[in-house]
């Protein structure tokens, strides 16, 4: 049994794609190879997927054989076609939920001297933002196998040994996954080091090894180096940074065979900066993160999981220094600029009251945001301008607590619907939008219906083969046409309308009909509900202007719905003609083009003179150049990423007390 797709998995089967994909592989009992230009490996090997190096949009092939090969190829293809796949938990990096942004590619490490002649190490920029603290330099023994040749009695003993300390070191992994202060990001790449660590490809060779004679420790250290190079000769910078991970997991299998401890990290002094030649993933997600004042690593790249760690924390880190790495062994002062790649050893004192200057201004700056968490910003008239969150899934609800967000402005359902296999039931939904409403009460949660299309498909819907699918059956047009799917979505928004400020918007509208029409579902599903006497309420129905022709008719849509939200991304593409995904014609999506600040105003006014409220839920809403405009041509509320929110505040304030 055999299917070929396109691959849409987010960045490809890079280490967490790749683990999630082996495991679902795992959970059937066929043989399953995955096939990519006529090579085929095994689905059940994450060392082996990752060096297939499957990128997103490539063609490949699932093949399986065994009793449940049908249920294991539909489930693989499904997970391949999935453009969320490998991001399920990982929503502490933005409202993508994916990892948190790598800077551009890495410069080659080099010395330099700022004009004051301060030595200067250049490496590459991993992780943003300045820090100046005291070295800890972190340079564990390096490990070398005995090279003792095993006589033949012995080969059995030093495999079960080598059995035994993989065993142990996945034992640890099993053990800080299941601590409750690691994030999720942090978790899925300790998970993707534990599926390294027991890979058939890494064991298999050693094991090979060792029964040739070496003992266990040469063994692990010469396959994690044949392993590594495969990853090093892969064309993609995320691969390459798998060699890394290789060696670190070689290292702590090592460890366990020698008896030996990693040193510890656990006595790095508060604000310090960590120097390393090289640091374990494993190691520094379980480190005293919030002590680490920044990282300086001779490994590493802007892709390696140490930079991904280091983002996630808002740790600055220069990595990929080489051997300039050791000029920093004797330091007792470090500054690294994280935001240029740049390190300086014991600067001098015109060097530390630079840093010091901006260390100071950026903890200002975060600390004087964090006063307008609490913060209800209102116009010189006393008009509340409700700043709320966007957010995907109900793990993004702390994020945009903590971050003073007045309600939610755009919940994206397309993440309930793309998680899973099958097409989410109404409990299931009615369940997620309950937590929602909840969590926010008495603040509004404004739902955004299926926004679905041919560009991310999802399991349980057949798209036709479109030309251009962001000019074709999605949104709101594939849900009128698929009342079946369209109506459980409503029913669910209906029940959960009981614990807290439901309100439904529609995306793509174009027509008036599809509003009309939308609120004869409705009607219908509500008329449903009350005959079986499930508990149900009624929501304010909105919808999304984005279209062009929504711009157009606003003012008779004004009439026939009780908000309106402004999607600026589409919006922009739309009434630019430009394709917001090709970069050849990037410069042509700017929501600051007259043309699109023009659709902006006209749907505002007409909102204004209905007397509806008018909001905005694209990117655009979070810029504070933007904002006094949006507000003075009448929003009144703004949602964005829950990063912006207490910046936004911020700059709603300031134009209240201007005169």
């Amino acid at each position: 049994m055999e299917r070929s797709t396109i691959v849409r998995v987010h960045e490809g089967l890079h280490a967490r794609p790749a683990t999630r994909f082996v495991k679902l592989a795992k959970g059937f009992e066929s043989d399953v190879e995955l096939v990519k230009d006529g090579k085929a490996v095994s689905a059940k090997s994450s060392v082996k997927l990752m060096l297939l190096a499957v990128k997103e949009n490539q063609e490949v092939t699932v093949r399986a054989n065994g009793a449940d090969a049908i249920e294991a190829v539909e489930a693989l293809i499904g997970y391949l076609e999935n453009p969320r796949a490998g991001l399920d938990d990982e929503h502490e990096a933005g409202e993508s939920g994916s990892e948190p942004a790598a800077p551009a590619p890495e410069a080659a490490p080099q010395a330099a001297a700022p004009a004051d002649g301060t030595p200067k190490l250049q490496g590459v920029a991993a992780s943003e933002g300045v820090a100046i603290g005291l070295a800890f330099a972190h340079f564990p023994p390096e490990i070398a196998g005995p090279g003792r040749r095993l006589q033949a009695d012995e080969i059995e003993g030093e495999l079960e040994r080598f059995r035994g300390a993989v065993a142990t070191v996945q034992a640890r992994m099993d053990r800080t996954l299941a601590e409750n202060n690691l994030s999720a990001g942090d978790r899925g790449i300790v998970a993707a080091l534990r599926d390294i660590a027991a890979d058939d490809s890494l064991t298999g060779e050693v094991e090979r090894l060792i029964g040739g004679g070496d003992d266990a420790v040469s063994a692990v250290i010469a396959a994690a180096a044949t392993i590594a190079a495969d990853f090093s000769a892969v064309d993609d910078h995320y691969l390459n940074a798998r060699a890394d991970d290789v060696h670190a997991v070689g290292r702590q299998i090592c460890l366990v065979l020698l008896g030996q401890d990693e040193v510890s990290l656990e006595t790095i002094p508060q604000g310090a900066i960590l120097i390393a030649d090289d640091i374990g993933a494993w190691d520094l997600a379980r480190a005293p993160l919030k002590r680490i004042g920044g990282v300086v690593c001779g490994h590493g790249g802007a892709t390696s999981h140490i930079a991904i760690i280091a983002r996630s924390h808002g740790i600055p880190a220069v990595l990929g220094l080489g051997d300039k790495i050791n000029e920093l062994r004797g330091a007792r002062e470090v500054a690294i600029d994280g935001n240029g790649g740049h390190v300086i050893v014991d600067p001098d004192d015109a060097t530390r009251a630079d840093f010091t200057r901006r260390v100071d201004a950026a903890a200002q700056e975060r600390a004087g945001l964090k006063v307008f968490k609490g913060v209800t910003p209102t116009r010189a008239d006393g008009t509340v301008i409700e700043v709320a969150a966007n957010i995907g899934s109900l793990e993004e609800i702390e994020a945009a607590q903590e971050a003073g967000a007045m309600g939610v402005g755009l919940f994206r359902t397309e993440l309930l619907f793309m998680r899973h296999m099958h097409l989410p039931s109404e409990d299931m939904q009615a369940e997620t939008y309950s937590a929602l409403a909840k969590a926010f009460a008495p603040h509004s949660v404004i739902v955004r219906t299926l926004d679905i299309g041919g560009d991310k498909p999802i399991a349980g819907i057949e798209f036709p083969d479109e030309e251009n699918p962001f000019l074709g059956w999605r949104g709101i047009r594939m849900c009128l046409d698929r009342p079946d799917i369209f109506k459980r979505q409503l029913r669910a928004l209906l029940r959960a309308a009981v614990h807290g400020n439901i309100k439904v918007m529609l995306p793509m509208v174009s027509e008036i009909s599809e509003v009309t029409r939308t609120r004869a579902l409705v009607e219908e599903c509500a008329a449903e509900l009350k005959a079986e006497g499930v508990p149900h309420a009624g929501f304010d129905l909105g919808v999304m202007i984005e279209t062009p022709a929504a711009v157009l008719v606003a003012p008779a849509l004004a009439k026939e719905v009780a908000f309106f939200s402004i999607g600026t991304n589409d919006l922009t593409q739309y009434v630019m003609a430009a394709d917001r995904l090709n970069p050849t014609v990037a410069k042509l999506n700017d929501v600051t083009n007259p043309a699109v600040m023009a659709a902006i105003e006209l749907t505002a006014k007409a909102g204004v003179a209905a007397g509806i409220m008018v909001g905005m839920c694209g990117e655009a809403a979070g810029r504070p150049d933007l904002i006094p405009a949006f507000v003075k041509m009448g929003l009144t509320e703004l949602s964005m990423s829950p990063a912006s929110i207490q910046r936004a505040k911020k700059t709603i304030a300031a134009m209240a007390t201007e005169k």
